[in-house]
């Protein structure tokens, strides 16, 4: 008995017609017949019971129709789990990544220990605003993207969430709102912002928080770095809205231009950040490749479980 033998006898089963079952499988009928025949032979029990029209299963052979397709199902499997590691010796994964990533995620580590486990693998990395990453995704551009997104994501994706942080108002260490506390978006607007491009996750969460406010403000710079940011802001020449984990590290590194912030009055503003990638009906990775990359991720990452913290959006 061999799993060519099964596939003949499920497929006979299915069609309940020899002739068409040859056709299906691309196999003479004849052929069929005798790979049916030595089948039966072997289990020493008639499956089908046959007419001139068609052929039905005996009680022996639904019995063993069960057993079959389990078995059929356990070698594709094990066929499949063969292939993704041989993929595994070899290929690509394309990563996007938004900037200022280190306070709250090492990448570098995460794809160091990616590299040593899976040598084979070619890394691909590459930085963005958070609507050309999550396209990226969406095109298959890029396996999974780490980055910061207000709204909902495109159909076949999913976003696992790693961090939420609060956003804080920045400003020059002797500016007036340094060190205090419960400052209201309406006090922002008499300030004069430094901001990033609209296309980043953060400059689109901020926008949103003031409209829902019924509140303008001005925006004097736009840039597309965090780092030049909060230097411009450290400078006295605006104020900016950040996550408080990108200040904390600013402080702890002792980074120059060194920065003060307020922290803002409820409701709190909640920068998210999250892996975004394509997924399957079980809204797992597509690509072993990226399946594997994310399980090293959960063990690097501190990320909610999903019972208590579902993904921040998945749409069909």
């Amino acid at each position: 008995m061999d799993l060519k033998q099964l596939e003949h006898f499920v497929t006979v089963a299915a069609e309940q017609n020899f002739t068409r079952a040859a056709h299906k499988l691309h196999i003479v009928q004849s052929g069929l017949s005798a790979s049916i025949r030595t089948l039966e032979e072997e289990l020493g029990a008639a499956l089908f019971i046959r007419t001139t029209r068609r052929v039905s299963l005996t009680t022996t052979g639904r019995a063993f129709l069960i057993e079959a397709r389990r078995v059929l199902a356990a070698a594709a499997d094990a066929r499949r789990l063969v292939d993704q590691m041989r993929g595994l010796e070899r290929g690509t994964l394309s990563i996007g990544t938004i900037q200022g990533l280190s306070p709250l995620i090492d990448i570098a580590q995460v794809l160091g220990r990616f590299r040593a486990a899976y040598p084979g693998i070619e890394i691909r990395l590459v930085s963005g605003g958070s609507l050309s990453l999550i396209e990226g995704v969406r095109t298959g551009a890029l396996d999974l993207a780490f980055t910061q997104f207000v709204g909902t994501i495109p159909p076949n994706t999913t976003a696992w969430m790693l961090a939420c942080e609060p956003l804080v108002a920045a400003s020059a260490p002797d500016h007036p709102l340094a060190g205090r506390t419960e400052v209201t978006l309406a006090e922002l607007t008499r300030e004069t912002f430094v901001d990033l491009q609209p296309d980043w996750g953060t400059r689109q969460l901020i926008d949103r928080s003031f409209a829902e406010a019924r509140l303008s403000r001005r925006i004097g710079f736009e840039v597309n770095d965090p780092a030049t940011q909060l230097d411009l802001v450290a400078h006295g020449l605006g104020i900016a809205l950040v996550p408080q984990a990108v200040i904390a590290n600013r402080i702890a590194t002792r980074t120059p231009a060194i920065v003060g912030y307020a922290e803002l009055a409820e409701p709190e503003i909640c920068w998210e950040l999250a892996a975004v990638f394509a997924h399957d009906e079980q809204r797992q990775p597509l690509s072993a490749v990226t399946r594997h990359f994310t399980e090293l991720l959960r063990a690097s990452v501190e990320i909610l479980e999903e019972s208590e913290a579902p993904p921040l959006a998945a749409a069909d």
